[in-house]
């Protein structure tokens, strides 16, 4: 009975952990990643469309970023896009491929990324925590309907517990891993 509830919410804390894996992926880290330009969305005619749908993104050097774009007319509305972006980069072209160097980051800069590092790490670990509390809940509510045995319930909240705390320890992990990496020179 209990298992259902214990169910959706690892359901729940794994899509947690892997919006936060993909978010951390789109953070740069002082070398070229094409994720890093997941989230541009270029006005192409009107139309926002992301990026990554109207051209390939190669990274041929640990430092540049390479687009080369299905309609070349669109290079400048590109450059004008990245220019908007919070990347802080410059794109450069040739005429048919736009390049971007991917600049060193500085220490301040480097602090200043595991501070978001570290908060999007605690807010998933919140999430986390929210999706144990209602199935906590929904476990009390099963006990209080008589749905299940005292004993049940224990082992439920235990097995819930024991989840919780290994997924925490994944975005931990994740986490580390990205401090780790940012920090690198």
């Amino acid at each position: 009975m209990y298992h259902a509830v214990i169910d959706g919410a690892k359901v729940k804390m794994e899509k947690t952990k892997e919006f936060y894996q993909k978010d951390m992926l789109s953070l740069r880290a002082g070398r070229a990643n094409p994720q890093i330009l997941d989230r541009i969305v270029v006005d192409y005619y009107g139309t926002a469309t992301p990026l990554k749908q109207m051209g390939n993104i190669n990274s041929p050097e640990p430092r540049l970023l390479t687009i080369s774009l299905w309609d070349p007319k669109a290079i400048p509305l590109v450059e004008k896009a990245i220019q908007k972006s919070d990347l802080g980069m410059n794109p450069s072209n040739d005429g048919k491929l736009i390049r971007l160097v991917v600049p060193e980051l500085n220490e301040e800069r480097r602090k200043e990324l595991t501070k978001v590092v570290r908060k999007g790490a605690e807010e998933a670990k919140v999430a986390m925590r929210n999706t144990r509390r209602d199935a906590m809940d929904q476990i009390k509510k099963l006990k209080k309907d008589s749905q299940i045995t005292e004993d049940d319930q224990r082992k439920a909240e235990d097995e819930l517990q024991k989840m919780t705390d290994a997924q925490i320890k994944e975005v931990d992990k994740i986490a580390a891993e990205k401090e780790k990496e940012i920090m690198e020179v």
